[in-house]
C-alpha cells in the first residue's frame, strides 16, 4: 500500500508549448484536491476547465497567451490539446489505472451522460437525444467547443461518448459535459487496487 501512494504522489506533469499564435503552459495533478490557477483570456472556456477540474478533484496550472486580437480559434485549440498531451505525460504507462469511467450530470432543464476509455485510440462522439438542438452559447460556439474536444482526445487517447439527453439552454448544456467529463475522468485514471499492470488484455495501451 505504501508503494501504491508513492506512484500516486507522482502522477503530475508539466507541458509548455509555444508557437507563433499560442504560449501556453499547463501543470495537471491527477491526484490533488480540485485547486485551479487558470488564466487563457478565454472567459467561458476558462469557467468550463474549473469545473472540470474541480469535480474531477485534480489541481491544474494552465497560463495560456495567444492571439485573441484575431478570435479565440487558436488559443481554444492548442489549449485542448496541450491539455490532453498533459494528461497523457501524468498518465504514463497507465499502469493500474482503471481506464473506464462514466457519469451523468443533471443541470437544471439538462441531463447529459458521459462514457469514456483511456484507451490509445481517441475519437469524439456526441449524440442528443429527443430533438435537443445542440447551438452555440453566448461567448462560445459549439463548433468551438467540439475544436477545443478534438485536440484533447486526440492527445489524451482518450474513446469520448457525449451524450445529451435533455436540456435548452448551451450554457447548461456545456456545463454539465464538462462536470461529467472531470467525474468520469477522475474515476477512469484512479488506481484499481486489484490490479498492478496495464488494464487491457493485449498488454498495452
Amino acid at each position: 500500500m505504501k508503494n501504491l501512494f508513492a506512484k500516486l504522489r507522482k502522477r503530475v506533469a508539466v507541458i509548455q508549448k509555444k508557437t507563433k499564435e499560442t504560449d501556453i503552459k499547463i501543470k495537471l495533478n491527477l491526484d490533488g484536491k480540485g485547486d485551479y490557477k487558470i488564466n487563457i483570456g478565454i472567459g467561458f472556456l476558462k469557467h468550463m476547465l474549473e469545473l472540470f477540474t474541480f469535480h474531477g478533484k485534480f489541481d491544474l496550472e494552465l497560463e495560456a497567451k495567444g492571439d485573441l486580437d484575431v478570435d479565440i480559434h487558436h488559443t481554444n485549440e492548442d489549449v485542448g490539446s496541450v491539455l490532453g498531451e498533459v494528461l497523457a505525460k501524468a498518465l504514463g504507462k497507465k499502469m493500474g489505472i482503471k481506464r473506464f469511467g462514466s457519469f451523468y450530470t443533471p443541470m437544471d432543464e439538462t441531463l447529459v451522460r458521459v462514457v469514456l476509455d483511456i484507451s490509445n485510440r481517441p475519437s469524439l462522439n456526441i449524440k442528443s437525444h429527443d430533438n435537443v438542438k445542440l447551438h452555440d452559447a453566448e461567448n462560445y460556439t459549439y463548433f468551438d467547443f467540439k475544436h477545443f474536444m478534438n485536440g484533447f482526445v486526440q492527445k489524451a487517447g482518450i474513446n469520448l461518448h457525449i451524450d445529451v439527453f435533455k436540456g435548452e439552454n448551451m450554457h447548461h448544456i456545456f456545463e454539465a459535459i464538462f462536470k461529467a467529463i472531470g467525474r468520469a475522468l477522475s474515476e477512469a485514471v484512479a488506481i484499481d487496487p486489484r490490479s498492478k499492470d496495464i488494464p487491457s488484455t493485449k498488454g498495452k495501451l
